[in-house]
């Protein structure tokens, strides 16, 4: 890259600017930096969200979620060498720095996820009832319920192909029919859409025993009633850097207690607070399983997406968090519903 300072950074950039950075450029990197140009740290989308994790806000400075030990080069070494490199560690841009660790140039891996078609296969959940949503549903499924003038799922389904996906599995049940109907084959955009027919309601995850064939790589699952901008590809590399069988989407969600709330100790008043908000980290439907954790998954039972990951975690294989910072909603109820179609032009177009 010609002009790496576009995306250098001081400690003290707000994490919200370095984000900036980040999502409009095609590097998603930042480079941290003091005064003489040295390289003090990156800082990529992971590492924001790792910060979000640990309860960092986006008005502090870069320096509490910079990585301090990137990948970096010698201008000394051959450009074979920085390449192998960059294979080796999975790296999609190397910083080459001077004698002093000056910043030189920033070496750049040409073929990355998200610059063609991307085979991982992805299976969309559209089988359920759409109870809370009635009368609406009563005559249409809840994921061909319109937002944005367009069924939800089929925004879902765009929103996948603009990152290079092209095979899809839709589980289906209640109303399935006019689900199929609507999509068809998938030949209208341009992908290819097998169905996964539940005779019976299965869960969340019980439609990935129904699958016609094991997936040989990571499995993109995500609920058919979701309107969500994430990157999926942020979402690919948190999950590859974080060696795991399984990762799980999580939004923030806020409640304020309506009281104030005593703090006591021995039986004394410590301190009160006066409706102090609660943060919590909720599940957002939307997932990622390496072939491995479908072994788990029974044949024909009623089995939810928490079980699996429960069970997951009790046979000793571990499984990611990725904090969504980017818009979520999900449409289960009349009200969400109504403030999606309010809130979609705003962000999607």
């Amino acid at each position: 890259m010609k002009d790496w300072k576009q995306i250098a950074v001081s400690p003290e950039t707000p994490i919200r600017n370095v984000l900036a950075i980040i999502d409009q450029g095609a590097l998603q990197i930042a480079l941290v930096v003091d005064e003489d140009n040295r390289l003090l740290g990156t800082v990529t989308d992971g590492d924001v969200r790792r910060g979000i994790l640990r309860g960092v806000e986006l008005d502090k400075p870069a320096s509490e979620v910079f990585n301090r030990n990137p990948v970096s080069a010698s201008v000394d070494d051959p450009p074979e060498s920085i390449h192998r490199l960059m294979k080796d560690r999975f790296a999609r841009q190397v910083p080459v720095l001077d004698h002093e660790r000056r910043i030189v140039r920033l070496e750049v891996m040409r073929v990355f996820a998200g610059d063609g078609e991307l085979d991982y296969p992805v299976l969309l959940m559209a089988g359920g009832l759409g109870t809370r949503l009635k009368p609406l549903t009563d005559d249409c499924p809840k994921p061909l319920l319109k937002v944005g003038g367009r069924p939800v799922l089929e925004t879902i389904l765009k929103n996948f192909i603009e990152y290079g996906f092209w095979k899809f599995y839709i589980s289906v049940n209640y109303k399935a029919k006019m689900i199929e109907e609507y999509f068809g084959d998938g030949s209208r955009w341009g992908v290819h859409i097998d169905y996964v027919r539940e005779k019976e309601r299965l869960g969340t995850a019980g439609a990935l025993g129904l699958l016609p064939e094991g997936p040989k790589q990571t499995l993109l699952v995500m609920n058919g009633d979701l309107v969500t901008n994430v990157n999926f590809n942020h979402l690919l590399e948190f999950h590859r850097d974080q060696k795991v069988q399984a990762t799980m989407c999580v939004g923030q969600y806020d409640f304020q207690v309506p009281y104030g709330v005593a703090e006591v100790r021995d039986n004394r008043l410590a301190a009160l607070n006066e409706k102090p908000v609660q943060s919590f980290f909720v599940n957002a439907g939307i997932y990622l399983l390496e072939p491995e954790a479908l072994d788990l998954v029974p044949q024909g039972l009623f089995y939810d997406m928490t079980d699996l990951l429960s069970d997951l975690l009790k046979s000793g294989r571990e499984a990611a968090v990725f904090p969504l910072r980017e818009y979520w909603l999900d449409i289960g109820q009349h009200s969400d519903l109504k403030r999606a179609n309010g809130e979609y032009g705003e962000r999607f177009e």
